[in-house]
């Protein structure tokens, strides 16, 4: 099994990336491929998805995304391919105080995830759930996409260009940036 992958990424697909480990590449599956930068070095923490039929790998930035991710897994009903995608909108913050605070409406936002799913998260995973990641920088997207939501944008659209943004920058210039990639 493995924990991690360091190597450098050669691919970005639209739901996957290419990391070179000492000349091989593995195709792992990622909640935001295009956050990552071709020829730059990561260190990517694995998730090794083995069934009859398949043998895939789920990547993650950090291990509080992989621990988060490897308990989403075991709630009766969602699947490697479902849990890793609450990730590419949701910060870990936001879904580990939706799960505590029995936020459904925060987490049948996500795609694939209906109000029953939702309740089965909480009944799972309720006060078994926490997060040490700082707050200021995983709000920074949820308010982005408040604030496009709110100016009248819909999710789908919104989805389709909040990774080309740059999250470094202010808010403010999220917003300029989002704006400028929904206006093409």
């Amino acid at each position: 099994m493995y924990s991690y992958f360091n190597g450098i990424i050669k691919e970005t697909n639209s739901d996957s990336i290419v990391i070179d480990v000492n000349g091989i590449g593995y195709k792992i599956f990622v909640p935001n491929p295009f956050s990552y930068e071709i020829g730059k070095d990561y260190i990517i923490y694995v998730y090794n998805h083995i069934r009859e039929d398949e043998y895939s790998l789920y990547g993650f930035k950090s291990t509080e995304e992989k621990e988060l991710f490897m308990k989403l897994i075991n709630v009766k009903g969602m699947g490697p391919k479902v849990a890793s995608g609450i990730f590419a909108t949701g910060s870990i913050n936001g879904i580990v105080d939706a799960i505590n605070k029995e936020n459904i409406l925060y987490l049948t936002k996500f795609p694939k995830i209906g109000e029953k799913l939702a309740r089965q998260i909480i009944l799972d995973l309720k006060g078994k759930v926490t997060s040490n990641i700082e707050v200021e920088e995983d709000n920074s997207l949820e308010e982005l996409i408040s604030v496009l939501e709110n100016l009248g944008y819909k999710t789908v659209e919104i989805k389709k260009i909040i990774n080309m943004v740059d999250h470094s920058k202010t808010l403010e210039e999220q917003v300029k940036e989002a704006l400028k990639l929904l206006l093409k």
